[in-house]
């Protein structure tokens, strides 16, 4: 069984509505999933761009959202979410404007894609308070039991 992630904003592929971006409230879009595998203690969530900044040719990948700890009793993150909102015991990382919490799509130039992956983990992880996506990758090295993906489109209004 795979980990399937899913959005009531946008469909796969398509384009992120612009409230959840920098040009609307910069607030995130519902997510859901379902599938998890036995032995899942805990879900952790990246969301990021790798066509920054230009995507005709990208030089770097712009992290946007970076969740840990979800609990397994958790199936989906409802839209406008925010750190107070999140499930009990859910942690935040630290996005690639410094700060905790989602920061919305807000390309310079073209249509970005930006990915959704929720990692299904066999561990409930330590808290190092609020990683990079590189820090939260390597600890989770060797506990990810599956991955769901989900990727969705913006590009700004007269651009």
């Amino acid at each position: 069984m795979s980990l399937s992630l899913v959005s009531a904003n946008f469909d796969a592929g398509g384009s992120i509505p612009a409230v959840h971006t920098c040009e609307g409230t910069d607030t995130a879009p519902a997510l859901s999933w379902s599938g998890a595998p036995p032995g899942t203690k805990s879900f952790a969530l990246i969301v990021d761009d790798p066509d920054a900044p230009d995507p005709a040719a990208p030089t770097m990948t712009w992290v946007h959202w970076v969740l840990y700890n979800i609990p397994i009793s958790a199936v989906s993150l409802p839209s406008s979410v925010r750190g107070t909102d999140l499930p009990p015991g859910t942690r935040t990382g630290l996005n690639d404007w410094k700060k905790s919490g989602y920061g919305g799509p807000c390309p310079p130039t073209g249509r970005h894609r930006y990915v959704h992956k929720l990692y299904a983990l066999d561990v409930v992880l330590p808290d190092p308070g609020h990683p990079t996506k590189a820090e939260l990758e390597k600890a989770m090295q060797g506990h990810v039991l599956t991955q769901g993906e989900l990727i969705g489109t913006y590009q700004k209004r007269g651009r």
